[in-house]
């Protein structure tokens, strides 16, 4: 190595440790705050497929069968998702007065609907099926050992604020 080449690697290394970071940001309990989880179109199947990927895995820890994607619930849950921005509210009734089994009819799903999941964050699909699995109810709907199929949604507002839903059956 020449010896310019040396010190221009010294230098590359000196000032490397010289970089800054950007603190993390706090809340006041001292957790770090939601840092904004953009979904860009390209990501739209890697995310699905992320979140059945884990959703099967907490289910074969649990020792329940996996859960196939089908595109009925799917159509479902994007719609719910949309709804509950339009709503500004993350709850189980469509701004019609539609029940989660009435979203699933609307679709054509000819199957038993088990249970729906919501949530309303800036966090990503793994984060959110995380606090999916740490409440009981919502971790019975993952769970549910008669659950066969899943849909899986997302809305996604221009502030970052995503609108989570999952739906299951068989």
């Amino acid at each position: 190595m020449t010896r310019f080449g040396m010190i221009v690697l010294a230098a590359t290394v000196g000032l490397a440790g010289c970089a800054t970071t950007t603190p993390i940001a706090l809340d006041p309990s001292g957790r770090p705050l939601p840092q904004r989880y953009d979904i860009s179109a390209a990501d739209s199947g890697a995310i699905v497929l992320r979140m059945q990927d884990g959703v099967n895995a907490v289910r074969q820890a649990a020792g329940a069968q996996p859960v196939a994607l089908n595109a009925q619930l799917n159509a479902a849950a994007a719609t719910h998702s949309r709804d509950m921005s339009v709503q500004n509210r993350p709850w189980h009734f469509g701004s019609d007065g539609s029940s989660p089994l009435d979203r699933v009819r609307r679709v054509g799903y000819a199957g038993t609907l088990l249970g729906e999941n919501i949530s309303e964050t800036y966090e990503t699909e793994v984060e959110t099926l995380a606090a999916w699995m740490a409440d009981p109810a919502t971790r019975g709907v993952v769970l549910d050992p008669q659950a066969r199929e899943m849909g899986f949604a997302w809305f996604q507002e221009p502030n970052g604020k995503i609108w989570w839903t999952l739906l299951t059956g068989y």
